[in-house]
């Protein structure tokens, strides 16, 4: 696919895949129509970037589909000086949305040769203003903690309170909670120190995060 061809795939994908699923916060639709997918996506599969599919990354993970990653920036709520987590760098083009949007982005990777592919197509943009971490965050990333948004790109049988206890007051946390099949986006808004808001988005299914904490199961 030629350059060209990318650049109308993509505007077709705001316009006809993204905007009608709701997704009317222009703000995100620039942004989104910004950067190119196709740079973020394994080679083999640059010909469907733009497609409303999963993408194989290999080890078990996948890049959302565009929809799903579009419906998750409209509800984060990005401000351009927030302070932001991700959990699961991924393929960084989530990260690279995030740093364009918010202020500066922490994202952290248990993965390295994901992280490392990151960060070499987040460079190629010049995208600056993210701090890539190796580790595990599946219980939370307190270091740089309170943040103003959290986003979550694995999905979590259950929502460990740690995440809810890192965001600054009207911080947002937007997560993909429960167990294949059923599976829901949920906002989480810290209204105070000890109130917070629970928010159903949809429903949808990507892999768990690894290491993510697994629901007690009651024997009787």
């Amino acid at each position: 696919m030629t350059e060209l061809n990318y650049v109308q795939a993509r505007n077709n994908m705001v316009e006809q895949q993204i905007r009608t699923w709701n997704v009317l916060d222009q703000r995100v639709l620039d942004f989104i129509g910004q950067i190119p997918r196709e740079l973020f996506v394994p080679k083999q599969f640059r010909n469907i970037a733009y497609a409303e599919t999963n993408i194989d990354l290999g080890h078990g993970q996948v890049m959302m589909t565009p929809v799903v990653e579009a419906r998750i920036l409209q509800a984060a709520q990005v401000h351009a000086d927030d302070k932001i987590l991700e959990i699961g760098t991924g393929s960084g083009y989530l990260t690279a949305l995030l740093g364009n949007m918010g202020g500066h982005v922490y994202s952290v990777e248990i993965i390295p040769e994901l992280q490392r592919r990151a960060e070499e197509h987040l460079a190629e943009l010049g995208i600056h203003n993210v701090s890539l971490e190796e580790g595990d965050g599946s219980n939370g990333w307190g270091r740089y903690a309170p943040y103003d948004v959290i986003v979550i790109t694995g999905s979590l049988p259950v929502l460990p309170e740690s995440f809810q206890k890192s965001l600054a007051p009207n911080g947002r946390l937007v997560a993909i909670v429960g167990e294949a099949p059923l599976m829901e986006a949920r906002l989480v808004t810290r209204d105070s120190d000890n109130k917070f808001t629970n928010e159903y988005l949809f429903t949808t299914e990507i892999p768990p995060l690894i290491n993510a904490p697994q629901p007690q199961h009651f024997i009787f």
